[in-house]
C-alpha cells in the first residue's frame, strides 16, 4: 500500500515538471482605449527574459487572434507599441473584460509566448435616447399612481461610465420612478396627482439620463403629456411574462408567441392593437401581428450575436381618450451548427527565400467557430504533397513551417488551400488559399548551350573577325541570372590565348585580335568561362575548339640544288650521255598542307628543249635523247615548280649543264651495266657494310643505354618503363600505319604516326612510274634532327685511300639527303625517332641499290 502511494507521487511529480515545462508563460498589460497611434504598452522583450539585441535575429512578431493587428514590436528597443487606434466599443462591445489575445512568435528556436491586453473602458460616450421627444396620451379620469413606460437611454460605455440614473425636471403632476430589470434601468412616469384637462391640456416634461463618468455626460428627451378625456378600462394581458425558446435557425415568418389582451370596454373602447413599446430595439428581428398579438421571425436569427432577447409589448385599445397596458416577452435564441470555422491569417511571410531551412516559419493561422461545445471545435488541415506542414502551437493556432528544400526555378509561387472543419452534425467546411512566394538565391551556375564548341578559322582572316558566339542561361532571376563571359588564362606555344582572341562580356561573341598563319598555329583551344552576377558568383566553362583551315599562302621552296649554290646551279655531264641520262634532281617543299603542298615540276625555258625533260612529280631532270655533237656545250634550263593550291604558288630555278667530252660521270645511270662498274660497286658494298654495322651498334648501344634509363627511373613506380613526360617524344609508335597509295601517275608507300589527339606525322616512300628505283619525299615532316654524327661516323669507317669516285657519290647523296631531311625537321616538326627511321630505311634502300649494281 505504501509503495502504491508512493508511485502516484512521483506520477504526480512528473505530470507537473512536464506541465510547467510546456506551458508558456502568460503576460497581461492593461492599457485605456483611445491611445494614439506608437504609444508603449510594455517592454515585451524584458517581460519574456530576452535580449534586446537578439530579437531582430530571432524575428519576434506580434500576431493577434482578432485579424487586426492592433499593435507591433519596436526590434530596437523591445517596446510593444500601439499600431491603430482601439475603440473599446467596437472590439468588445459590452462585454467586461474587454481583453485582446495575442501571440509573441519567435524563431530559432520556435517558440510561442500568450500575450493578453486588457483595453478599459474611458467615458467617451454619453447615454442616449433612440428618440429625443416622446407624447404620451393620458385620459384625465385615470388614478393616482397610474404608470407609463418611457423610453430607456442606451450608453455604449461599460461598469461606471454606463448608464447611472434618470432624472424628471419638476412637476406637480408627475414623479420619475425607475425600475430594474434584468440589469437594465427602465424609467416610468407615475401619475402623482389627478389631471384636470379644463386646467391644464397639455404638460411638458424634460427626461435626463447621465451616467457614471468623469466628467458625467448626460442626454435628454422631451416627453409631452396630452390629458384626454374619459376611457374608463385599459386593456390587460392574460400574463404579464412571455417567455419562449426558437432556435437561431429557424424560418422567417414563423409564428413563435403569442401576446393576448382584454378589454372590458365595448365598442371602439374595446378594440385592442398590438404594439411593441418604444424602448424595443429588437423591432428588426421580430414581427407582431396588430389584430393577433401574434410574434413573428422576421430576419434571421443569431445566437453568436445574441442569445436572448427581452422586450415590451404594448397593447392599445381605440377608445377616447386611448387606454393600453403592457407585458414583458423573453426569447432565448439557441444555438446550432450554423457557422462554419474561419481561418484567420494572423501574419504571412512572403516572399521567402528558397534557400530557406526546414522549420522557417511562414505563417501564423488561428481558426475561430462562433458556435459552442463540439459545434465550435475546429480541426485545421493542409493539402497533401506540399513543402510545408503545421508546427503546433497554442489551441487553434497554428504556425506554418516549411518542410522540405524550396526550388524557385520550378515552383515560384505556391497557393496553399487551408481546410477547416468543425466538429457539428452535420460538420462545416471552410477553405482559404494562401499565397507564398519564393524568392530567388543564386543556387544555379550558368549553363552553356553546348559543352563544347567546333569553329573553323580560314587562314589570314580580317582581324576583329567573329569566330563564333558561345551561349550560356541561367534558371536564376535577376542579377542572379545576369552572365559575363571571359576567357580563361591559357597558352598557345607559350603565347597567351588573349593574343589572339577576344570575346564580347556580355554576348559572348569571340573575334580574333590577329590574323591566323596555319603554318604557326594549327588549333587554338579555348576555355570561355560564364559566370552570374549573383552573391557569391556561380561559374560554369566551355571549351572552344579554333581548327585553322589552311589557305595557299606559301610558295614552294627550294630544297636542291640550294640556295648557298647561288642563284644558278651549275650541272656537269659527258657528252656520250644517251637518252633517260639522269642529270640532276630539283627538290622543293612547301609549308602548306593538304592539296596546297602537292608540287608539280615543269621545264619551264631551255636552251634546247628537246635535249631535255623533267619529271611532273620527282623533278628529275634527264635527257630525251643521246647528246650529239652539234648540241651546245653550255645548256640552261629554267625549271617551274608549281604547288596544287588556289591560286597557284609558283617559283623557279636555274640550272646550267656544261657538258664535257670525256668527262667521267659525278652521277651515273646506274642503268647501264659494265664490268668496269662491278669491280668499283664491290668496294663501295663493303665499305656501306661496315658503316651499316657501325650504325648498328650505335643503335643497340642507345637501346641499352634506354632501357637502363628506364629501370632507373621506374623503381618505386609502377608506372610502364616508357613513359610520357611533358617535354619529350609521345608515344612515337601509337597507331603507326603503312598506306600504299596511289595519287595519278605516282606510287607511294606512307607510314603514319602519332597519337589519336596529336598531329600526325607521315613520310613515305614515292615511286616514278619512268623509274625503277624508289625516291624518297617527305609528307609531313616536323622537328629538327641533326644527323651529322650519323654522317661523321659514316666517313670515319672507311678508308681515305680507298674512298673511290662511286663512294664520294653516295655520300654526297647521302648529304643531301641530309639537308633535306634537315630543312624538314627545321620547318616541319618530324620528331628525332622518325627521321631515324627514315634515314636507316634511305641507307639500307642506298646498300640494297649498290649491291645490286654490283651483281649486274
Amino acid at each position: 500500500m505504501e509503495s502504491l502511494i508512493f508511485l502516484r507521487r512521483i506520477w504526480w511529480c512528473c505530470f507537473f515538471i512536464i506541465s510547467w515545462s510546456t506551458t508558456e508563460a502568460q503576460i497581461r498589460y492593461t492599457i485605456p482605449e483611445e491611445l494614439r497611434e506608437g504609444s508603449v504598452v510594455g517592454n515585451i522583450a524584458k517581460d519574456l527574459g530576452l535580449d534586446v539585441s537578439k530579437i531582430s535575429g530571432r524575428k519576434l512578431q506580434i500576431a493577434s487572434e482578432t485579424g487586426k493587428q492592433y499593435f507591433a514590436v519596436d526590434v530596437e528597443k523591445g517596446d510593444l507599441t500601439v499600431n491603430e487606434r482601439i475603440d473599446r466599443e467596437d472590439v468588445c462591445g459590452y462585454n467586461v473584460p474587454c481583453v485582446l489575445p495575442l501571440q509573441a512568435v519567435l524563431e530559432n528556436p520556435l517558440q510561442m509566448h500568450r500575450v493578453e491586453i486588457e483595453i478599459q473602458d474611458i467615458n467617451d460616450n454619453a447615454p442616449n435616447f433612440k428618440s429625443n421627444e416622446r407624447v404620451l396620451n393620458i385620459p384625465e379620469s385615470i388614478n393616482s399612481g397610474a404608470k407609463f413606460l418611457l423610453e430607456i437611454a442606451i450608453d455604449s460605455d461599460v461598469q461606471s461610465n454606463s448608464l447611472k440614473s434618470y432624472s424628471l425636471s419638476t412637476n406637480d403632476n408627475f414623479v420619475l420612478n425607475v425600475k430594474t430589470q434584468d440589469g437594465v434601468k427602465i424609467p416610468e412616469l407615475v401619475l402623482k396627482l389627478p389631471l384636470d384637462r379644463e386646467k391644464q391640456a397639455v404638460h411638458k416634461l424634460i427626461l435626463t439620463a447621465a451616467d457614471g463618468g468623469n466628467p458625467v455626460r448626460t442626454s435628454t428627451c422631451e416627453i409631452t403629456v396630452v390629458v384626454l378625456d374619459n376611457n374608463d378600462n385599459a386593456p390587460e394581458f392574460e400574463k404579464p411574462f412571455y417567455e419562449t425558446v426558437v432556435d437561431e435557425n429557424e424560418s422567417t415568418q414563423k409564428e413563435i408567441v403569442a401576446v393576448k389582451a382584454t378589454d372590458l370596454d365595448e365598442g371602439l373602447n374595446g378594440e385592442i392593437e398590438y404594439f411593441f413599446a418604444d424602448q424595443t430595439p429588437d423591432t428588426e428581428l421580430f414581427n407582431i401581428n396588430k389584430q393577433t398579438g401574434a410574434i413573428t421571425v422576421k430576419k434571421q436569427l443569431d445566437h453568436e450575436k445574441a442569445s436572448l432577447h427581452k422586450f415590451d409589448i404594448v397593447a392599445k385599445d381605440k377608445g377616447n381618450p386611448q387606454m393600453e397596458g403592457h407585458c414583458s416577452v423573453k426569447i432565448k435564441v439557441n444555438d446550432v451548427n450554423d457557422n462554419a470555422p474561419d481561418i484567420i491569417i494572423t501574419s504571412l511571410s512572403s516572399p521567402i527565400p528558397e534557400n530557406s531551412t526546414n522549420g522557417t516559419v511562414v505563417s501564423l493561422i488561428s481558426t475561430k467557430d462562433a458556435d459552442l461545445g463540439e459545434n465550435g471545435k475546429v480541426k485545421l488541415t493542409l493539402a497533401p504533397g506540399l513543402p510545408f506542414r503545421f508546427s503546433p502551437t497554442l489551441s487553434n493556432h497554428y504556425a506554418l513551417v516549411t518542410n522540405g528544400p524550396l526550388d524557385r526555378e520550378n515552383y515560384p509561387e505556391y497557393n496553399i488551400e487551408l481546410n477547416a472543419v468543425d466538429g457539428g452534425s452535420p460538420p462545416l467546411f471552410s477553405r482559404k488559399t494562401v499565397k507564398i512566394s519564393i524568392s530567388d538565391v543564386n543556387d544555379n551556375p550558368p549553363i552553356f548551350t553546348e559543352k563544347s564548341y567546333t569553329v573553323y578559322a580560314k587562314e589570314n582572316s580580317a582581324q576583329d573577325s567573329i569566330l563564333c558566339s558561345v551561349s550560356a542561361h541561367d534558371p536564376d532571376l535577376g542579377e542572379n541570372a545576369k552572365l559575363s563571359y571571359s576567357v580563361l588564362d591559357s597558352k598557345v606555344k607559350d603565347v597567351p590565348v588573349s593574343s589572339y582572341i577576344y570575346i564580347n562580356s556580355e554576348n559572348g561573341s569571340i573575334y580574333n585580335l590577329q590574323t591566323f598563319d596555319y603554318e604557326k598555329i594549327k588549333v587554338l583551344n579555348i576555355i570561355v568561362q560564364a559566370k552570374d552576377h549573383g552573391s557569391p558568383s556561380l561559374s560554369s566553362n566551355a571549351t572552344v575548339n579554333v581548327f585553322i583551315l589552311d589557305r595557299n599562302d606559301n610558295a614552294p621552296a627550294v630544297i636542291y640544288p640550294s640556295s648557298s649554290m647561288g642563284s644558278v646551279s651549275h650541272q656537269r655531264m659527258p657528252r656520250s650521255a644517251k637518252a633517260g641520262h639522269l642529270v640532276t634532281k630539283v627538290t622543293a617543299v612547301d609549308a602548306d598542307s593538304g592539296h596546297n603542298a602537292w608540287l608539280f615540276y615543269r621545264l619551264a625555258e631551255a636552251t634546247d628543249p628537246s635535249l631535255f625533260s623533267v619529271n611532273l612529280h620527282t623533278g628529275e631532270v634527264r635527257t630525251k635523247r643521246a647528246v650529239s655533237e652539234h648540241d651546245d656545250s653550255s645548256q640552261r634550263l629554267v625549271i617551274e615548280i608549281k604547288d596544287n593550291g588556289e591560286p597557284v604558288q609558283s617559283t623557279t630555278v636555274t640550272v646550267d649543264i656544261l657538258i664535257e667530252d670525256g668527262f667521267h660521270e659525278p652521277i651515273s645511270d646506274y642503268r647501264l651495266k659494265t664490268t668496269e662498274d662491278n669491280k668499283k660497286t664491290g668496294k663501295i658494298t663493303l665499305y656501306l657494310i661496315i658503316s651499316l654495322g657501325t650504325v648498328s651498334v650505335l643503335c643497340l648501344l642507345t637501346f641499352f643505354a634506354l632501357v637502363v634509363k628506364c629501370v632507373k627511373s621506374s623503381i618505386g613506380s609502377s608506372s610502364c618503363c616508357i613513359r610520357r613526360t611533358d617535354s619529350g617524344y609521345k608515344n612515337p609508335n601509337r597507331n603507326l600505319q603503312i598506306q600504299l597509295n596511289t595519287d595519278g601517275p605516282i606510287k607511294y608507300v606512307e607510314v603514319l604516326g602519332g597519337d589519336m589527339m596529336s598531329q600526325s606525322q607521315s613520310f613515305g616512300s614515292y615511286l616514278s612510274p619512268m623509274s625503277e628505283f624508289s625516291d624518297l619525299t617527305l609528307i609531313k615532316p616536323s622537328s629538327t634532327t641533326n644527323f651529322t654524327d650519323t654522317l661523321n661516323t659514316l666517313d670515319a669507317s672507311l678508308p681515305d685511300s680507298a674512298w673511290t669516285f662511286e663512294s664520294q657519290q653516295v655520300r654526297q647523296k647521302l648529304r643531301l639527303l641530309y639537308s633535306e631531311l634537315s630543312y624538314v625537321s627545321k620547318y616541319k616538326y618530324v620528331s628525332t625517332p622518325h627521321c631515324d627511321f627514315v634515314f636507316t630505311f634511305i641507307l639500307f634502300k642506298t646498300i640494297f641499290r649498290q649491291n645490286r649494281r654490283a651483281n649486274m
